[in-house]
């Protein structure tokens, strides 16, 4: 059955702009997000409330306001393109080809942070990192890009309460702003 909706169900458009600060990365669409055509869409899904709630944008928004990031200088994009209604049917090769597909995106619209929603998406970047991993700024680096790790927002998450993802969007909003602070301070 998963194979037949990945059939039937058209992947995402990234979001991304010349320009873009920060690239948030998914693993995969749902199949809300597909048949929407918006990014997380899933009805318990909390990162649009938390983008707001951070500061990260300066207005309650919506999934079907993805299309508005790169206002702000943010993108959207996902390791994998095919949606599906969990990550257990993707295949190991699907995230090896992902990999490098983003990897192109990153080096030709060299965001300065890369957003891992997930460190289920930090760990598909960096297989061969071992150990825990905490959220926030990471020691790896994609390119120009610096790396930072936030929670998944999914309503399924149980690993982290609201209160926690709320701070790690928060740290992404004064990571962001220390950085803006000294590219302004060096003109």
């Amino acid at each position: 059955m998963p194979r037949i909706l990945s059939a039937v169900l058209p992947p995402l458009r990234d979001r991304i702009r010349p320009g873009v600060r920060v690239l948030f990365v998914g693993i995969n669409p749902g199949i809300r997000s597909s048949q929407t055509g918006h990014h997380f869409a899933g009805f318990s899904n909390r990162f649009w409330k938390l983008l707001h709630e951070s500061t990260l944008v300066p207005e309650r928004i919506g999934y079907e306001d993805d299309v508005r990031l790169p206002e702000w200088g943010y993108g959207i994009t996902n390791i994998v393109p095919r949606p599906t209604p969990g990550i257990d049917t993707l295949r190991p090769h699907e995230y090896v080809e992902g990999r490098t597909r983003l990897r192109r995106k990153i080096y030709r619209h060299r965001p300065e942070i890369v957003a891992a929603v997930g460190v289920t998406v930090f760990r598909a970047l960096f297989p061969e990192r071992r150990g825990p991993v905490q959220l926030g700024l990471q020691p790896e680096r994609i390119g120009p890009s610096a790396v930072f790790v936030l929670p998944n927002p999914s309503g399924r998450n149980a690993n982290f309460s609201y209160a926690e993802m709320v701070a790690a969007f928060r740290s992404l909003a004064r990571h962001l702003s220390s950085v803006n602070g000294r590219n302004s301070r060096s003109i």
